[in-house]
C-alpha cells in the first residue's frame, strides 16, 4: 500500500492534470496522465485455514516479476531481526538510486530470508538469533526445535551468502 506521502503526491500530480482551470477546461487538456507505475498493494494470500498460502504468494510474485517498476512498500521483516544493518541498508541503497548494489544485497538476503520465514520460519528465526548473538530463546508448544539437519541446512543458507 502506497504510504500517505506518496499517495497525497500522486493525487496532486494527476489533479493538477485534470482539474478545471479557469475558463472551464482541463489544465492539462491535450496530455495524458501516465499511471503506469501505480500498481495495486499487494497483499500476503491466506488459507481458510489461516496459514500463509505459500504456492499462491509465489505465484503473485512470479506474475509481479514481469511488471515493470522498482520498489516496495511493506515486507515480512523476519530478518530484519538477524540481518538488520542489511536490510536497512538495502532500503538505503534504493531511496538513493543505487539499483545494481541494491539488486546484489537483495539477491544475498534472499535465501536467508526463504529460511527464516517459508523454510524453517520461527524456529529458525530463533536459533539465528542465537548465532548472531540475540536471544532468540526455545520454540513455545506446538513449534519444535529444529533438527540437527535442519539446523545445517540453515547455516548453509547463511554461510553461502557470507552471512556467518
Amino acid at each position: 500500500m502506497m504510504s500517505p506521502r506518496v499517495w497525497s503526491s500522486v493525487r496532486q500530480g494527476l489533479s493538477r492534470g485534470l482539474a478545471p482551470n479557469v475558463r472551464g477546461l482541463a489544465s492539462g487538456e491535450g496530455r495524458k496522465v501516465d499511471i503506469a507505475g501505480i500498481h495495486p498493494p499487494v497483499t500476503t494470500p491466506f488459507t481458510a485455514t489461516a496459514e500463509v498460502d505459500y504456492g499462491k504468494l509465489e505465484e503473485n510474485l512470479h506474475k509481479l516479476g514481469t511488471l515493470p517498476f522498482r520498489g516496495a512498500v511493506g515486507g515480512v521483516c523476519a530478518l530484519a531481526n538477524v540481518l538488520g544493518a542489511q536490510v536497512c541498508q538495502l532500503e538505503r541503497l534504493c531511496l538513493t538510486g543505487q539499483w545494481e548494489d541494491a539488486q546484489k544485497l537483495q539477491h544475498r538476503l534472499i535465501e536467508p530470508n526463504a529460511a527464516v520465514t517459508r523454510r524453517f520460519g520461527i524456529p529458525g528465526l530463533k536459533k539465528t538469533m542465537d548465532w548472531f548473538g540475540y536471544y532468540g530463546g526455545p520454540c513455545r508448544a506446538p513449534l519444535q526445535e529444529l533438527s540437527p539437519a535442519e539446523e545445517e541446512a540453515l547455516r548453509v543458507d547463511f554461510t553461502s551468502n557470507g552471512w556467518l
